[in-house]
This record gives structure tokens, sequence and C-alpha cells, in this order.
């Protein structure tokens, strides 16, 4: 009663209704359909036989607008559309739906193997406004009961028709909280921990785990995402945080976590028994999506089945990431999210069949609603769309789902609404959020949810975290036996001298706190945040910390609309100066699908190129300025990184183009584009490469920038799209206060030779 009678307030108080702005509706025009009439009747009457395309479009049609729907073609072309295509599916049965897919391979034939025959239920004859009124009227355990009968698809479509206050509702009564744990119950909110480190330092991590739990915070997973993926950067951390997990007794409370593909864990687990906690990998809605991750479903099932232990496996997804590889298949972003869950479910079925719940392996899902940008959506009312649409997905699916409540500085989402975000989420009652010491990720240069926001949370909705960490943080004296925080409360050296302790160091307090501070300061000097003390509430930011973070916000959006300037582009030797096909810098931040493809001019500029250099050369260097141009253009950035890289390049007999390609505008996959004019030759087993330095995502305050490191045959080069990020290894956090140019390019260098060792063709 608590949690509806705050959601109601919420809603009543702050309009969810919004204007779209420019472009905001799409070309998908539907006609008033007749009384009763559903989506097959509706395409018989229109097309006079059954139309793929049509069917698509009404049902992309019913989502509220979202950019990346827009740009799929899917949108409705007015409210009044939109209203047609929801009047459609409700009449529609869900059997009808889920016997006509919108798309079909082998990922949806495991979802639907993995579906129980709704021709044997009681859900033979309904249809999805039915099923609507269903889940929205009836309780948990009758809910539950229909939901293995439900298709991916099935559960996107019902959840097209329920506005926002209906998803909370619905979040509001379903949970699938993990076995042995209230994680996902009803009424408590947990958090993953996310301690990542621009350099993958192993005491930046270490510390914002001590930061994390004197906040109270942190009972679900402590997960770093890694700057390297080779396996000994790996291990280093995998080990830095299960020594943590170990020292205070906690290996059956809490898991710790890499989230670096699921294959190098699997190594480092292999190489290191016990070291690694639960596993981590983002999914796809589709086969041919989940290949740019290196990933089959077969992989998957391999890899969930050595799964036995408590801690199975932690997937992340999020609305537009298909779409954004090039994988949207013509149908709608909300379907495809739906089906990440679908493959989900069936893994989890697999790993658990024949065990009761308690034995049950953890198994959740987190859903990364705003990080990839506005080619998905700009707003704040979509955002909040996006992750109740999800919460209600993945609890249908009959999964733990959590959130990152985030945004990318190149969206139209501040800090401030970012916290209207969380309000008007939170009452769906998510399993789980991210929990950093501000709401800036120092290596990722995104948004999200501060150690302050989960404590803010918790008072503002009574929510609570897990019992047996809770009992935790008692025992080291950072809540008190009335449930309230201690005078150590916000003091992250008093957690690292409980950890002191644990570990049998007999130093006294006052030498434990020196050593601490002076590392605390060693690492704010890093650029990393450690969050101390807090505002006039427990809940707020310290001042000069939240100060701190607004300057680096502003920071963010001068980089992102920071442009390469001449003398930048002088001091570049024997540059070739191309273009994207973005109009400007605009059409750039805002559709950035424009800054993956060349103009006709730089088309024209590398065919000159290749013709005028033959076959001397198998390396290109390419630079970009990508969403930051500063990165490249700080002094002690790029000049350092080339003359060390091509140092190495030459010494060790790589031909290295003598030209600079430069491209304005330039997103990573104009690098493919590049190579594939470059290098492309049919039949052609020779090997090439590229390497493509490109501005990351402003945020940080570092101004970093990545290489992306690319080596293949001729002949792959020459089949336009076959090179993408599959095949691709990334350096990233490169700067004179991040990772420094010099060792970043040894570390490209190393790389890149690996892969063009490994790209040669077998004996």
């Amino acid at each position: 009663m608590g949690l509806a009678s705050t959601s109601m307030l919420l809603l009543k108080s702050c309009s969810l209704k919004y204007e779209q702005g420019e472009n905001a509706l799409g070309n998908v025009k539907l006609a008033k359909p007749k009384t009763g009439e559903d989506i097959f009747a509706y395409i018989k009457r229109q097309k006079g036989e059954f139309d793929t395309i049509l069917y698509r479009q009404i049902l992309g049609a019913a989502n509220s607008f979202k950019e990346g729907d827009q740009t799929l073609g899917l949108t409705a072309d007015s409210e009044e559309s939109r209203k047609h295509a929801r009047e459609l599916i409700g009449n529609t049965p869900i059997k009808g739906i889920q016997n006509q897919p919108v798309f079909q391979d082998e990922l949806l034939e495991l979802i639907q193997k993995t579906t129980r025959d709704i021709e044997n239920g009681s859900l033979n004859q309904w249809t999805f406004s039915d099923l609507k009124t269903f889940v929205l009227n009836e309780p948990e355990d009758k809910i539950k009961a229909i939901m293995p009968y439900l298709g991916s698809d099935a559960i996107a479509c019902v959840v097209k028709l329920m506005d926002n206050e209906e998803l909370i509702q619905l979040g509001q009564k379903v949970f699938n909280p993990l076995p042995n744990s209230k994680i996902g119950s009803k009424g408590y909110m947990s958090a993953r921990v996310q301690p990542n480190s621009p350099t993958d330092n192993v005491d930046d991590i270490r510390w914002q785990v001590f930061d994390a739990w004197s906040y109270a915070v942190g009972d679900l997973v402590l997960g770093t995402n890694p700057v390297s993926s080779e396996p000994e950067s790996v291990a280093a951390i995998e080990n830095t945080l299960f020594d943590i997990i170990q020292t205070f007794g906690l290996e059956k409370t809490i898991s710790n976590c890499v989230l670096s593909h699921i294959d190098v864990q699997a190594e480092v687990e292999k190489k290191q028994p016990g070291s690694t906690g639960i596993w981590f990998q983002s999914l796809a809605g589709t086969v041919s999506a989940n290949e740019t991750f290196d990933l089959s479903i077969e992989k998957m099932q391999n890899h969930a089945s050595q799964r036995n232990g408590q801690f199975g496996l932690y997937a992340e997804t999020g609305q537009g990431a298909d779409f954004t590889n090039g994988h949207g298949e013509g149908f709608d972003m909300l379907m495809h999210e739906s089906r990440k869950y679908g493959f989900l479910r069936a893994l989890k079925q697999e790993m658990t069949a024949g065990q009761t719940f308690e034995q049950q392996a953890w198994v959740h899902v987190n859903d990364v609603a705003g990080f990839i940008g506005p080619e998905v959506f700009k707003t704040k009312e979509q955002l909040v769309r996006c992750c109740l649409e999800d919460i209600a997905m993945g609890k249908l699916h009959g999964l733990t789902i959590g959130l990152d409540i985030c945004s990318t500085l190149h969206m139209d989402v501040s800090l401030d609404d970012l916290d209207w975000c969380i309000d008007h989420i939170m009452p769906a009652n998510p399993a789980y959020l991210m929990a950093l010491p501000t709401k800036n990720d120092p290596m990722l240069s995104y948004l999200t949810t501060a150690f302050s926001d989960h404590v803010r949370v918790r008072e503002k909705f009574g929510y609570k975290i897990n019992d047996a960490m809770w009992d935790f943080f008692k025992h080291i004296e950072i809540i008190d036996s009335d449930n309230k925080p201690t005078e150590h409360f916000g003091d992250p050296i008093w957690v690292y001298y409980q950890y002191q302790k644990s570990k049998g160091d007999e130093r006294n307090q006052a030498d434990i706190y020196a050593e601490g501070r002076q590392m605390i300061e060693t690492i704010k000097a890093r650029g990393v945040a450690i969050a101390e003390g807090y505002g006039e509430n427990y809940w707020d930011l310290e001042p000069e910390l939240n100060k701190q973070v607004h300057r680096l916000y502003e920071d963010a959006k001068t980089s992102l609309w920071t442009e390469m300037d001449a003398q930048f582009l002088a001091s570049i030797p024997n540059v070739q100066f191309i273009v994207s096909q973005s109009q400007n810098r605009k059409d750039y931040v805002y559709h950035p699908e424009s800054g993956e493809k060349l103009s006709q001019e730089a088309l024209s500029t590398l065919k000159s190129l290749k013709a005028q250099n033959g076959t001397k050369a198998n390396v290109q260097i390419i630079i970009s300025d990508g969403l930051n141009a500063r990165a490249i253009m700080d002094e002690g950035h790029l000049k350092p990184f080339l003359s060390t890289l091509k140092s190495h390049l030459q010494e060790n007999n790589f031909n290295l183009s003598s030209e600079n390609i430069i491209i304005k505008n330039g997103r990573v996959r104009t690098g493919y584009a590049c190579g594939e004019l470059l290098f492309g030759e049919e039949n052609k087993g020779t090997v090439t490469g590229i390497i493509h330095v490109i501005g990351e995502r402003p945020g940080s305050g570092h101004h970093n920038f990545s290489a992306y490191l690319t080596a293949t045959t001729a002949a792959n080069w020459h089949t336009k799209g076959k090179v993408d990020h599959n095949i691709t290894r990334v350096v990233s956090g490169i700067s004179d206060t991040a990772l420094k140019p010099e060792q970043a390019a040894s570390d490209a260098f190393k790389i890149f030779s690996q892969l063009f060792e490994k790209a040669q063709p077998q004996a």
C-alpha cells in the first residue's frame, strides 16, 4: 500500500506528457479499424493478403515514440495512428502473434521451444486486451501461472498497450527474487557496485567498494567494467574483488564479476578456479546481433551449463543495441528487447532443470536503458517509458531485473533530469540499480546512479536491501541496532580499517587511517571520485563533490560540441582529410548513424589514395574526432601515442601507410569503411589492418581517446559490412591523466600484432 500510494502521488504531481519536438513523428499512417478487427483482418483488408512490412509497421506504431523506432521507419505518424495500432493489437488473439513471428531465426526457435504451448492452456482464445485486463487485475500467483505460456513477442505486445501508470501497477505486483535471498522481492531494492577505473587500477576498484559499503550500499554484485579484456588484467580485478568478499566472509552473500566477454571469464576461471563469481555477458535479440558480441546460442548454452554453483549468469541488455549495431531486421526495439529476456529465460530453464528453487543458481538481468545515446531516444520522458517497459517485460519473463537508469552526455537529459527519472521509475520496484560514488562514471563517461541516490531512494520509498548484507553493515558498524546510520556512515576509511583488522593487521587505528587517507588522495589525483561524508541529509552528496560533478558535466557538454581546428590539422603530417555523411556536428551527435558512413567525396579521396599506394602498405592509421575532438587535440595525447606506435610498427617490419587519414564527424564504423576501400581484394589472403584512433564520450574529465584495432584478410575487407566490432579489439581510456599514451601505444601494438598473426591464412 505504501508503494502504491507513493507512485500515485508522483504520477499526479509530475506529468509524463511532453513535447516531442521536431521530426518526432514517423511515417506509419493507419486507418481506423473496423469494430473488433484484429491485425490480420486489417492487413488482409488493406493489402488483400498478409504483408510482413505492414505487420511490422502496425506493431511498431503501437509503441510510444522513440528515435530508434523512427530510424527504422516504424513510428506512427500521429497519436491517432498509434491509437489505431493499439486497438488492432488489443483485438488480436495472443496465439495469432505467437504463430506469426515478426522475424524468424534460431533464437526465436529457442524461445518458442522453452515457452509452453498456448494451444493447451486457458489462453488459447484470449486477445491481448484480455491479457492486459488479466495482468492488471489478478493477483501475482495467477499471473505467474500463465507466464510460462507467454512468448517474448506476446509479452512485448501486451506492454505496448499499457500506459506508464499501468506498467508501474504491474511492476508492483510481480516479483522474481533470487534463491535464498530477498533480492528482487517486493519492497527490496539492491545495488550492483560499479567500481570502474580508467586504468583498471585495483586500488581505484578496491576503494570504491569500501566507499559503497560505507553508505550501506552494495548487496548484489561487485561488478567492474574493465578497460582491458586481457585475461591477466581481468584476473587481477577478479582477485581484488573476491579478496574483499572473502576477507569479510561474504562468499554466500554477494558475488564478484568483471564484465569482460564471457569467454575471457571462463578462461580466467580455468586458470584460477574459484576466483570468478557470477559470469557476465551482453545479450542481443537476434542471432545476427549476438554475432556482433562474438556470441552464439551454443556458446551461451555451453557456458551456462558450467554455472552449477550459487552464482550463475548476469546479463545486460538495452533497447536499441541491435539496430545501432546494424541488426534491426525490420522490427521495433521493444520486441528486440523482449527477445533478449526470452533468451536469458531459456538459458535459465536449461540451467535449473530438475532443481528445486533453493538449489538454483542466481540469474539476473540489468537493463542499461540509456547508455547508447540519442539515436535510441533523447528525452527524460522516453527514458522513463523505456525503463518501465523493460521492468514489466523482464518480470513477465520470470526474471530478476534491475536497471541502469542512465544517460549519455549527448542525450537531452541533465543531472537534475536523472533525479526526476529515478523518482518516476522507482515505484515499479526494480530489483536493483547501479551504484557509483557519484552520478558520473570515471571510465565509461556516462551518468548513472550514485551511492547517495540509493540512500535517498531507500528513504523516500521505504525500500530495503538484502537482509544478510544489512546485517553485515550492522556488524561493521555502518548501521546501528535501530537501523540508522552511525558516525561511520560515509567514511570509507572506516571500512578499510575493518578490512585490515579482518586480515589480522595489528596496527592501531590512527596508522591505518593515515594510510587510508593517503591512498584516497592518490586515487582522487587520478580523477576517480571517492565520496566521503554527506550534505544536509544522509542522502545528499557532499557539497564540494557535488560541485565537481557539475563541473565535469559542463566540461562534457563543451567537449561534445568542440570541432577539430585548423591549427591541430596543420600539426599532423601527411594528412588526408575526409568527412562522414553527417551534415554538421548537430547531425552527427543526434543522428550518429550518419557518422558511420563516408561521404562521396571521402570515397573518391580513398580510391585515389589506394591507386597511389597500390599494395605497398599493410597498415593504415585513421584518426577521428568521435564525440570528443579535444581528446585527440589536447597537448600530450595524440602525438606521443602516434610516435610510439609508429616506432613499434616500423621496428617490426609492418608497412605503414605514410598518410594519416583524419575523419571529421567519424564513428568507429567509418574506419571499417576505410579498410574496405583501401585493402579489399577479392579472394586474396593477404592480411592488412587499420588502427583507428577516436575521441571517446566526454564526461570523465580525462578527455580520453581509444584505439580500435582490426586485422583481417583482403578477402574479408572486400565484402562490405563483413568486418565489424566482432573481430576488433580496443584499447580505451587513453590520455595524459589516465592510461598514458606511450603505454597505450605499446599495448595497442601488442594486441594488433596478435590479431595480425591470428588472421594469417593457415597452411
